[in-house]
């Protein structure tokens, strides 16, 4: 049994969603997750402009009313914010690449620096602090990060994204024995939805 979960580790609805997904995938903990980054935003170094600080500051106060998360609104005033979270991919695709199964902390661990210690993963200094939190040495990452390899496994990643049709974060979709996809999750929902749709997708198959 497989899931492929499309996110960005920057995404604040992939943030809400976390723990709903968690609670759904501890009923079925022998199961293989393929972790997908699907790129929100590419490579930017221009700091964010003040009109779309606050947008994206508002949906922040709409997920804490939706979801179990809460935010640390700190970040705004504390960083210089970019609309960039390739690089916070990558991070992602290298810790996995330099540890089995480790996709999943290395979200974890952006998420909670990102909305919970007001951090910038933006930065390459906040992803190795990340990395690091996680046990992986900070030039052997620094080196996997800045691959050509991991490059090429984002672009592989984003393809995947195209090719599901995906236009929106968090995407979670149930892969079949007969290798067919069927979505669980486009876009925010409870664990009990996930139960919900996964259960009459077992049933019809």
């Amino acid at each position: 049994m497989r899931f492929l979960y499309v996110l960005d580790p920057m995404c604040a609805w992939c943030y809400g969603f976390q723990p709903e997904l968690e609670e759904f995938l501890s009923k079925h903990p022998s199961v293989e997750v393929d972790w997908v980054m699907g790129g929100l935003a590419p490579d930017n170094k221009q700091p964010m402009e003040p009109s779309l600080m606050q947008t994206i500051a508002s949906y922040w106060h709409q997920i804490e009313q939706r979801t179990q998360v809460t935010f640390n609104h700190d970040y705004w005033e504390l960083n210089t914010p970019y609309r960039s979270t390739y690089h916070a991919c990558r991070a992602v695709i290298a810790a996995q690449s330099l540890k089995d199964k480790c996709a999943q902390l290395m979200v974890r661990a952006i998420q909670s620096a990102y909305y919970q210690q007001a951090q910038n993963p933006s930065l390459e200094e906040t992803l190795v602090a990340c990395a690091n939190s996680l046990g992986l040495e900070k030039s052997q990452f620094l080196a996997v990060l800045n691959s050509n390899e991991t490059e090429s496994q984002l672009q592989q990643h984003l393809d995947i994204t195209r090719q599901l049709q995906v236009s929106g974060f968090p995407a979670l979709f149930y892969i079949s024995d007969a290798n067919q996809l069927f979505p669980l999750a486009i876009g925010f929902c409870q664990a009990e939805d996930l139960d919900e749709r996964f259960n009459k997708v077992i049933a019809g198959i």
